[in-house]
């Protein structure tokens, strides 16, 4: 099976919400990478910890997410696709997130599909939003 083909049916890939990564690298992220930051990605500047209760098993989990700020609108490009974590906060229609020392609550979560232009965004978003789904919450 090609790289393209397992991508295209992949559960993260969504419409408007394309997979930019192969899903070999999701894994290789999810069991190597991840626990190699957790312990110290709260304090990594440029990386958040967002925390999230799952849809059916009611569990709450953190997902260690590349977000960026402008005003009140915090957005994460969505490289990997819409992702349980996303899905989750959708669900929820909130959540918490953990940028350094600051704990911040995200309300009135979206996606924002692949391509799209909105300047309220931050300028990165801006330019992931151009290839891939961006999430975008205010911070309340």
């Amino acid at each position: 099976m090609s790289g393209q083909s397992s991508r295209n049916s992949h559960p993260n890939n969504a419409p408007g919400v394309p997979m930019i990564f192969p899903p070999w690298f999701e894994r290789l992220q999810i069991k190597y990478i991840n626990p190699l930051i957790r312990p110290f990605s709260k304090r990594v500047p440029g990386l958040g910890v967002i925390r999230h209760r799952g849809r059916t098993s009611g569990r709450e989990y953190e997902t260690i997410v590349t977000p960026y700020r402008k005003g009140s609108v915090l957005a994460i490009g969505l490289a990997h696709g819409k992702t349980n974590w996303v899905k989750n906060v959708l669900a929820a229609g909130e959540a918490e997130i953990q940028i350094g020392r600051n704990t911040l609550h995200l309300v009135r979560p979206r996606v924002l599909p692949a391509g799209t232009t909105d300047e309220s965004l931050p300028r990165t978003a801006r330019m992931l939003a151009k290839r891939s789904g961006v999430f975008v919450a205010e911070i309340a």
